[in-house]
């Protein structure tokens, strides 16, 4: 599984890098074919809501094309969110497959 990230607004250290890789190798024992994994992290600050911090994953299947995104104030809890939704996006598109 390849995992491509893109940073906006936000300077990605060799840390957070592979902060985010270690999370999406995770999502690949809840679908066997995921073909790649295309992340983008950015941060904005918001004028009411003050640092926000936007992960977006677009999961690349075959045949169909899965996007997950969530916002938040800390980087690693975006990057979470992200991680525990695509879990149960994955588990309930292996269902639909199998049935």
């Amino acid at each position: 599984m390849n995992v491509i990230i893109k940073a906006s607004n936000i300077e990605l250290t060799p840390q957070m890098r592979k902060f985010i890789e270690d999370k999406m190798q995770t999502v690949d024992k809840f679908y066997p074919n995921i073909m790649e994994v295309r992340v983008e992290i950015e941060h904005d600050t918001h004028h009411q809501k003050g640092n926000v911090y936007r992960c977006e994953a677009n999961v690349n299947i075959p045949g169909k094309l899965l996007r997950v995104e969530k916002s938040t104030t800390d980087f690693k809890k975006a990057v979470n969110k992200v991680k525990d939704h695509l879990k149960t996006v994955l588990t309930k598109e292996k269902e639909k497959q199998s049935s």
